[in-house]
């Protein structure tokens, strides 16, 4: 375990902030041709190609301040409650076993560095998340230091989105997408360099917003 200087998904102080659900459509962007999403994740879920329309339109922007010839490549954005549920009790269960001498508020602390608890209205299944990487003009994924969702025990905390066990190439390729999701107005989490989101109570704790604008959808 490491001592973290920002706050975990499921802390208190995230879970104060309100939800007004602003309504903006869930959308499919499947057949969208200004993006690209690759299909690893469609055999978990027929929602991974869904966004709320913000969310897409600010991943439009954030790719237009890509350098030419670098492409956002999506894996992953809306969540059903239920496949969210699964994911946090098979790592929980595979935590449970690497560290039997963890107790269980630890346990839920450290599963909560990688997968959103299910009752806590998990940035995915508002809609408002995204998990991405960058890819080249044919598709290819740019080295990033790991892969997308490799978990901490598996990368050594390689996957912190500020990792310096990773190469210079792989800390400037993260560079390069952290400035243009950033300036397009989303956050990241920051156990997890691939993921982004925007609307949902971690945008609003992290941007100071009075209420999130994303409740869970399904």
């Amino acid at each position: 375990m490491e001592n973290l200087d920002f706050k975990l998904i499921s802390d208190p102080a995230v879970l104060a902030v309100p939800i007004v659900d602003n309504g903006d459509a869930l959308l499919d962007i499947t057949n969208d041709p200004k993006l690209r999403i690759d299909p690893r994740k469609s055999k978990s879920s027929s929602s991974y190609s869904r966004l709320r329309n913000l969310v897409v339109e600010k991943l439009l922007k954030a790719q237009s301040l890509l350098p030419a010839g670098l492409q956002l490549l999506i894996i992953e954005g809306h969540r059903p409650l239920t496949l969210q549920k699964r994911y946090f009790d098979d790592y929980s269960k595979e935590l449970a076993n690497l560290h039997p001498d963890w107790n269980t508020d630890t346990l839920y602390k450290e599963a909560s560095k990688f997968v959103a608890p299910p009752a806590i209205i998990p940035p995915h299944s508002t809609g408002g998340a995204v998990d991405l990487t960058l890819a080249d003009s044919s598709g290819h994924e740019l080295d990033m230091g790991t892969r997308v969702n490799a978990d901490p025990e598996e990368s050594n905390n390689a996957c912190f989105t500020v990792a310096e066990n990773i190469s210079q190439f792989s800390k400037e390729n993260r560079q390069i997408l952290i400035d243009a999701m950033l300036n397009a107005g989303f956050v990241n989490y920051p156990t997890e360099w691939w993921h982004w989101s925007y609307g949902d109570r971690y945008w609003a704790y992290v941007t100071k917003q009075p209420h999130a604008i994303f409740g869970s959808v399904e």
